[in-house]
């Protein structure tokens, strides 16, 4: 019994320093896997949420200065019951999870060695004999060093367990065995080997039959019965074969940009999974090495789930040289163990991960494309004017329905006046961006990319685009093309607005019009080449499908000469008049 005790003794003692040390070393991790048991679908303790990571700390301590006092005899009695209170707690979760299928991974390792709910389960009722049989013989249980240095020992051991503790949460967890660790490439990570198992799954029809309900399981076709049928159910059968990267996309505007930016050389990443409850003091540091690096030539991006709005919104307020895209929360969670938190990636290879209170430490070397002239002053002023430039346009576009009255009720307005009142506050906006911009044009010529980057450079060109100063200063933004400063299409849609407004033949064919009677294409200068034109420009539509995009997929675009055209701007024809 004697040699039996000691190896229990030493079974329970390792692994209660290992799984609390593997937890300690991430701590943060361990309160997402707790605020997942405290969850509505789970325990119910959801006023526990907010205590999570104090607890998952009090609980990692615990666990590994319980495992070191069993292991040097320190106050047996009560570590034993203590070790006894704690697997009694977790065999029960443990069993929970299992029983009701509610949480898939335990957490009792960390992401170090991942167990599935009835392994967590099994390894608990081991632990639990183990600890039952230890406290039946803890007289063979003596201690290994005196009381004051088995004391001391422990001591030693809470004081170290704290330190790298709040260590690993002011940087991030010293060894990492998540799939996002560096060195790994997330596109390769989200490859499914030739061949790998897939999921199965069964049917499971049911069917009234001679007045009793008759269930009948298929592998997904119809069944042939002489019933009425009742409902079906899908069941999983069996477990595919998943990546070890999965749900990571970026996304914005409704687009997915997950191969662009994975196929990105020199990417820096700032992570922020909720900007509600990010640390606000650790963007003087992001703002500060984003710059640098965009300054070296380097691309940086956000990633965030908060809305597209609330992250634009807080870009604004924070003067960030860089906008947000949308990714899966728990993804980011799993990515970097801060927020915000900083990662370097090259063609989806993450190089470096840092949290932000070691962006200094992101290293840096200068690129090709280096913009070594960047005026981020003048980057953020434009920035907040192409906001401003936007800010109620885009509601003005919202259909009927419920957010268009909210936004109504919003401005004290009625629904029928909303037009009305966006409008009347997007000209006033208009004017004074405006003059804020013939002030940078007059003082420093174009804003153009290689001075604000992309795509601040266009802040200016949206502001005249809408103003009635195109005449004024189309020959700045024609020599901003020229240069590369300004993409081409964007000079050619201002040249074509420009030649429109003056009742002339539009070069590039961007300019669709409706005078009350009808959608039409204001006439082009050279018809025959206009396509050939547009793509030197740099459009990748031709006009045919420009028009469709305009005005809808049964649109069918038509050449009218220009007698034409103003015919119709003066009501004397109409398009359908024009063959």
């Amino acid at each position: 019994m004697k040699v039996l005790t000691h190896i229990a003794r030493f079974i329970v003692g390792a692994l209660f320093i290992f799984s609390g040390f593997i937890k300690l070393n991430d701590p943060l991790g361990f309160s997402y896997k707790l605020q997942e048991y405290f969850s509505a679908e789970v325990l119910g303790l959801e006023f526990l949420s907010p205590y999570a990571l104090l607890i998952s700390i009090i609980l990692v301590v615990v666990e590994v200065l319980l495992g070191i006092a069993l292991l040097v005899g320190f106050r047996k009695k009560i570590t034993l019951w203590l070790l006894f209170a704690m697997i009694v707690f977790f065999t029960f979760l443990t069993f929970y999870s299992a029983y009701f299928n509610k949480v898939t991974d335990c957490g009792c390792f960390g992401d170090a060695i991942p167990l599935v709910p009835w392994e967590s389960f099994a390894k608990d009722v081991i632990l639990l004999v183990l600890i039952l049989f230890l406290i039946i013989n803890q007289k063979h249980i003596k201690p290994l060093f005196s009381k004051l240095i088995n004391a001391s020992l422990v001591f030693i051991s809470f004081l170290g367990c704290m330190f790298f503790g709040m260590h690993v949460l002011e940087h991030l967890p010293w060894l990492d065995f998540r799939a996002y660790k560096v060195g790994s490439n997330i596109a390769e990570g989200m490859v499914v080997p030739e061949g790998a198992p897939e999921a199965t799954f069964e049917y499971q029809w049911t069917f009234l039959v001679d007045g009793k309900e008759e269930v009948i399981t298929t592998d997904g076709g119809y069944p042939e019965v002489d019933g009425t049928y009742v409902s079906y159910e899908v069941v999983q059968t069996s477990e595919g074969y998943e990546p070890p990267v999965h749900d990571f996309t970026i996304e914005r505007d409704g687009r997915d940009y997950t191969t662009t930016y994975l196929e990105k050389e020199n990417l820096i990443v700032i992570i922020a999974y909720n900007l509600l409850n990010t640390e606000a003091q650790g963007y003087y540091n992001i703002r500060n090495i984003t710059e640098e690096a965009i300054r070296k030539g380097y691309n940086v991006i956000g990633l965030s789930s908060s809305a597209q709005d609330a992250a634009d919104t807080f870009v604004q307020e924070n003067r960030l040289p860089f906008k947000f895209f949308f990714t899966d929360e728990t993804v980011l969670k799993t990515i970097v163990r801060a927020n915000p938190g900083i990662v370097s990636m090259h063609k989806g290879t993450i190089l470096q991960k840092l949290h932000y209170n070691d962006a200094e430490d992101l290293r840096l070397v200068p690129q090709e494309n280096s913009k070594p002239e960047m005026d981020f002053a003048l980057k953020y002023e434009l920035d907040s004017i192409a906001y401003l430039d936007q800010k109620y346009r885009k509601l003005m576009y919202l259909p009927e329905g419920p957010e268009r009255t909210a936004q109504a009720k919003k401005a004290g307005v009625a629904p029928e006046e909303l037009q009305g009142f966006l409008w009347q506050q997007q000209e006033l906006l208009d004017s004074i961006n405006l003059q804020r911009i013939e002030r940078v044009l007059t003082t420093s010529g174009y804003p153009g990319k290689s001075i604000v980057g992309e795509p601040t450079n266009t802040a200016a060109w949206y502001v005249i685009q809408h103003s009635n100063k195109i005449d004024t200063y189309l020959d700045i933004i024609k020599e901003a093309g020229a240069k590369g400063e300004l993409p081409m299409r964007l000079v050619a849609m201002m040249e074509d607005r420009h030649l429109s407004q003056q009742d002339l033949p539009q070069v590039y064919g961007t300019q669709g019009v409706n005078y009350g009677s009808g959608d039409f294409m204001w006439p082009v200068k050279n018809p025959e080449e206009v396509n050939t034109i547009r793509a030197q420009a740099g459009f990748t539509q031709t006009i045919e499908e420009y028009a469709q995009a305009l005005f809808g997929d049964d649109f069918q675009y038509k050449v009218i000469t220009l007698e034409d055209a103003l015919a119709i701007k003066q009501g004397k024809l109409t398009p359908s008049d024009i063959k």
